[in-house]
């Protein structure tokens, strides 16, 4: 089975691989100060996520196998659902601990984003188009959720975000497709922010503000650009 890898394919699996291990920091007792392991959880999901953007870049310039998009789809739920809803409910868990209706209602908001994301991106080639997303992207909708999360903003809010963000993600809202330059750019982004982590003695940073503030951006000015801007979508 091994021979039907591809090097983007290798890059894929490094993007299950960081999803995983970020599971694996919040989980264990391998970094004893919950900042710090919260830090490292959010910057391995953020090196997943830059991973997803590359296997596409490997392929095109190396060429994909047979398997790929398969795998790029498993390698996304790994990161994209399944390291970001624990990354969430560890993040809120003691707050909602004791209170059964607000824990269940976490629960839920959270398998719904499970359930829509990995949903959103099973369907990602059959709905492949050129131009445009169908559906809120689901890496770009982890980015908003997990931020919002790390930012640790009002419960309700994050209740909200996270419905929204699931809604959108299997709704028939167009959504525009990144050129090279602006995945370049948003590829930065997120690099920038996962550098800023490194650097700032903090726990806050401008990093994940910044990150949040560029996908809501895209979020509410992308479907309006599709409608008016773009004539192969009209």
């Amino acid at each position: 089975m091994l021979r039907f890898l591809s090097l983007a394919d290798v890059v894929s699996l490094t993007n299950a691989t960081l999803g995983f291990l970020a599971i694996v920091v919040l989980l264990s007792d391998l970094i004893d100060w919950e900042p710090l392991r919260i830090k490292v959880s959010f910057s391995l999901i953020l090196l997943a996520l830059i991973a997803d953007g590359l296997d596409g870049v490997v392929a095109r310039k190396y060429g994909k196998s047979e398997i790929g998009g398969y795998l790029d789809s498993m390698a996304d739920m790994t990161s994209t659902c399944i390291a970001t809803s624990v990354f969430i409910y560890m993040i809120y868990v003691d707050s909602v601990l004791c209170c059964a209706y607000e824990h269940i209602v976490l629960l839920l908001v959270l398998i719904l984003f499970l359930t829509f994301g990995t949903v959103r991106l099973v369907s990602f080639h059959i709905l492949k188009n050129k131009h445009y997303f169908v559906g809120f992207p689901a890496p770009a909708g982890a980015i908003l959720v997990l931020t919002v999360a790390y930012l640790k903003i009002d419960f309700v809010y994050l209740l909200l975000a996270v419905f929204i963000t699931s809604i959108a993600m299997v709704a028939n809202i167009r959504f525009p497709k990144p050129g090279f330059k602006i995945g370049a750019i948003a590829t930065i982004l997120i690099f920038f922010t996962f550098i800023n982590f490194l650097l700032a003695e903090s726990y806050y940073s401008a990093g994940p503000l910044a990150l949040l503030m560029a996908i809501l951006i895209y979020a509410i000015a992308g479907p309006v650009y599709i409608k008016f801007f773009v004539k192969e979508c009209q």
